[in-house]
């Protein structure tokens, strides 16, 4: 009911303009009155402003031949261990410093005794892990009393692999005035709530003694690699309790592991989110500024979920610690969270072009002014008006449903439904060669949709490292991997009406379900199995 309410949607806006289908002969059919047949005239009489999308996209640094896709890193996961490192950080202070210093006091494994073993970009990530624990020492001071405080960071490597930072800010057992410890778990799994299990024992076992948390995570590490869906056991033991026995579960569905919409949805409005959306699409840089960690990597991680099927290819830092507020003045495209207290230092950095949000005022404190330009219109009326309605659609769910709906599953779909709508047929237009090797046709699927509006934003769009890491996985096959994406866009191209006397749509719905192919005119094109 929910995919439906959201397709309806989407239908009412969008009209009658779809995705046109090829032709037996491999022809496109012809184009719907009223528009025209898709050449280089779709980028006339089109705002000067939305001509400078293009010119900031073609701008970016080089396409990187490492495209990271979520399924691929899965994939390569499978032989991981769960987690590459566990450490406890600090704050000291040297008598002759004014200020405070995150220093780790203690860490898993121990540091190994041939650091040379390591590779250099290894190295420099450990380095930084303990100024992403505390991004802004200089603000803390002795305490007697403090909420604990759980978030999470992303260091990218020269590969653009990523490690992830879960981390838990707390203050040590004790009496009086203390400073507050972070413990972190860095892992090349993005899975939140599982680590945040994991730092809850840690903590359990840390106030008792630190000699018990070494071999909790010795027990931690040696578990094997939880597939999605599918729960680990971890034994040890604890004084007084005896041997403990801990399930570690990973949902079914990784995407929306460690994400969490109502926190972005609470620090901006719709419309806000919307052009933040817009900005990443097009790979522009984007600055978050708020309070506190929290709500920075929370609406981090949650902006970035919002480009599935997609996935952000270049940097991304979820917390950038002060230290290191010169990154912002990078040329290349970046996602960075900075603390509030570290916006005087921003604005006075010589940086344009950028979007700076800020999520504890909801509002924009520089922009580009064309963010609302950016999307086809009529589908982004569509996105709009689904996250303004959230609470009534929830609401009239779980009455049919009787149970609750997820405000994650509903934003997730009218996100995947906006991409359906714009790329869903993209398996149209994977043709292989004498060779075996599949090759994605970029013109004729640009000009195969109906929208002179949508044409003109895959113009812009198509030129995206985004876009091109999406058709490589897709081209290169080495994994199919039925995501709801892939779903969704056969159930789209199903539900295309007839237009063809052949009956070619017949075809493609009888032959798709049992093959994983259809024939259009003497080629073999790809559709994914339901």
């Amino acid at each position: 009911q929910l995919v439906l309410k959201i397709q309806e949607i989407f239908d009412s806006k969008r009209g009658k303009k779809r995705v046109k289908l090829l032709g037996p002969a491999g022809r496109e059919a012809p184009p719907m009155k009223g528009e025209t047949s898709g050449n280089e005239s779709d980028m006339e009489n089109q705002p000067k402003s939305r001509h400078r999308c293009l010119l900031q996209v073609q701008s970016a640094s080089k396409r990187n031949p490492h495209y990271q896709t979520l399924e691929k890193d899965l994939i390569e996961l499978q032989e991981q261990q769960l987690f590459e490192l566990f450490v406890v950080v600090s704050l000291h202070k040297k008598a002759s410093d004014m200020t405070y210093t995150p220093q780790i006091i203690q860490q898993f494994p121990s540091k190994p005794e041939h650091p040379f073993r390591q590779s250099k970009d290894t190295e420099e990530r450990l380095k930084v892990i303990p100024k992403f624990c505390f991004p802004d020492p200089k603000d803390w001071f002795p305490a007697s009393d403090l909420k604990s405080e759980t978030f999470s960071f992303v260091l990218t490597g020269e590969d653009g692999s990523r490690w992830f930072g879960y981390c838990k800010k707390l203050l040590p057992e004790g009496k009086g005035k203390r400073l507050p410890e972070v413990y972190c778990i860095v892992s090349r799994l993005g899975c939140f709530n599982l680590f945040s299990k994991i730092l809850d024992e840690v903590e359990k076992r840390r106030e008792m003694s630190p000699a018990l948390v070494h071999p909790f995570m010795r027990s931690v590490m040696e578990a094997p690699f939880p597939a999605p869906g599918r729960t680990i056991t971890v034994r040890s033991f604890l004084p007084g309790a005896g041997n403990e026995v801990m399930e570690l579960c990973r949902p079914l569905d990784s995407r929306l592991e460690h994400v969490d919409f109502e926190c972005l949805f609470k620090c901006l409005s719709v419309s806000h989110t919307i052009r933040v959306f817009a900005s990443l699409l097009l790979e522009r840089r984007v600055i978050f500024v708020a309070d506190n960690l929290s709500t920075l990597s929370k609406c981090g991680h949650a902006a970035v979920a919002t480009l599935y099927p997609f996935t952000w290819q270049h940097t991304y830092i979820p917390v950038l610690p002060t230290s290191m507020i010169d990154i912002a003045c990078s040329p290349t495209p970046f996602l960075i969270g900075i603390l509030s207290c570290s916006l005087p230092q921003l604005q006075d950095l010589p940086i344009e072009e950028v979007l700076i949000v800020d999520l504890c005022a909801d509002k924009f404190l520089q922009e580009v002014s064309d963010e609302d330009e950016i999307l086809p219109h009529k589908l982004q009326a569509a996105l709009v008006q689904i996250l303004e309605e959230r609470s009534e659609i929830m609401l009239h769910e779980q009455s049919d449903t009787q149970g609750d709906m997820p405000l994650n599953s509903l934003v997730s779909e009218a996100f995947v439904q906006f991409f359906v709508e714009i790329v869903g047929h993209y398996s149209l237009h994977m043709n292989v060669t004498e060779k075996g090797e599949w090759v994605f046709q970029r013109e004729v699927f640009r000009k195969s949709h109906a929208s002179r509006n949508v044409r003109h934003f895959l113009h812009f769009f198509m030129e995206t490292q985004m876009f091109a890491g999406f058709i490589q996985d897709r081209e290169l096959r080495k994994n199919v991997v039925k995501g709801l994406f892939e779903v969704r866009a056969l159930e789209y191209l199903e539900s295309i009406p007839e237009t063809e006397p052949t009956g070619m749509n017949k075809i493609l719905r009888s032959l798709a379900p049992n093959l994983g192919f259809f024939p259009v005119g003497s080629k073999m094109k790809f559709l994914q199995k339901k």
